[in-house]
């Protein structure tokens, strides 16, 4: 089982769907910015930032099940987005892969642009294993 410590820091607003503090120990696994493509190269969701949401996370969990790991041993999420008026869909797009109980830490920024031009959101992943 993965130790992962979620901690509440007095003194700190609680985050939205977030925890401000991780600890963990174990193997550490490093998942690059996932963006809004298939297998095979093509854009998923076109301009509609839900349908890229859901493929990024789509990536993410392939690219967790390949460490043999899992939402659950997340520590921690970047989220890199064009507009940051995209946060309401991601969340709702976050909440269905990551479902009930602690979130990892998560930073988001907002960007002018990312690798593509038609590429609205692209996040990574810190997650830790037993060792």
């Amino acid at each position: 089982m993965t130790r992962l410590s979620h901690v509440s820091p007095p003194g700190i607003a609680p985050g939205n769907g977030y925890s401000h503090v991780v600890t963990a120990t174990g193997r550490l696994v490093v998942i690059s910015g996932q963006i809004a493509l298939d297998e095979h190269g093509a854009l998923v969701g076109g301009a509609d930032p839900a349908a890229q949401a859901r493929q990024v996370f789509e990536n993410l969990q392939r690219c967790l099940a390949a460490a043999g790991a899992g939402f659950a041993d997340v520590a921690k999420l970047t989220y890199f987005l064009t507009d940051v008026g995209f946060l309401p869909a991601v969340r709702v797009v976050r909440d269905e892969f990551l479902g009930a109980g602690p979130r990892p830490a998560s930073s988001l920024v907002q960007v002018v642009a990312l690798a593509r031009p038609d590429l609205l959101i692209e996040v990574e992943a810190l997650a830790v294993l037993p060792g």
